[in-house]
């Protein structure tokens, strides 16, 4: 079952607590598909009125902002052990060249990787801990948590939020263009077919009848 057919099946509140849970897990460190969650969402709730897309957002980003200060604190105490561990838990997300990529864009840009990294799938499940584990001011990473979360979270919900609605009025207008564009052919196509049988008619009567050539008599031998 698609996501967005599961969501449809459970009530509203449900989808705000569904929403901030698996965002905070994700950014807690624990590889879960947050975005698509999210996206299924926002998508639904510009279909249906129930679900409200601020709330939606508001969940969103205390999900993601909380989660991501848990997994700091996480990082912080449990160190290069802690990554190690999950490396054998998750290999294919904790792997050491995924570890090393993100830590040399955490050295390089500081709380900048944690801004950005909101947006980058791989550094959305890193920035928590391994901002604890590289121990970055803890105010540095909170400013760039709050508004990365902010923007990300709150920004998705608006974008897909608003591209559902402009899409769905779109497609009701294109189901009536759609549906006159395909009269229109069928009409066309059959006044096109009447008018060819018409005048393959009318040459066929128009054409003379060719009259039979009478046979050769049979020549006798004297």
């Amino acid at each position: 079952m698609h996501v967005q057919e599961w969501l449809e099946t459970i009530p509203p509140i449900a989808v705000y607590v569904l929403v901030g849970v698996v965002i905070g897990l994700e950014s807690l460190g624990i590889p879960l598909p947050g975005e698509i969650v999210l996206v299924s969402s926002a998508l639904l709730a510009s279909q249906h009125g129930d679900i409200n897309p601020y709330v939606l957002g508001a969940c969103a980003t205390a999900g993601a902002i909380v989660g991501d200060s848990i997994g700091y604190a996480i990082g912080r105490k449990g160190g290069r052990p802690l990554l190690a561990w999950l490396g054998a838990k998750f290999p294919r997300h904790f792997s050491e060249a995924n570890i090393g990529l993100a830590e040399s864009s955490f050295r390089k840009w500081g709380m900048w990787a944690v801004f950005f990294g909101r947006f980058v799938a791989l550094l959305r499940i890193f920035a928590g801990p391994l901002a604890g584990v590289l121990q970055m001011p803890y105010w540095k990473f909170l400013v760039a948590n709050v508004f990365g979360g902010i923007l990300w979270a709150g920004g998705t919900t608006a974008v897909v939020y608003s591209v559902g609605i402009v899409a769905e009025a779109w497609l009701k207008r294109f189901s009536w263009l759609g549906l006159v564009l395909a009269v229109l052919i069928g009409l066309t196509s059959m006044l096109i077919i009447k008018n060819r049988a018409r005048k393959a008619a009318a040459e066929r009567a128009a054409a003379p009848v060719a009259e039979p050539r009478p046979e050769p008599e049979p020549v006798l031998a004297d």
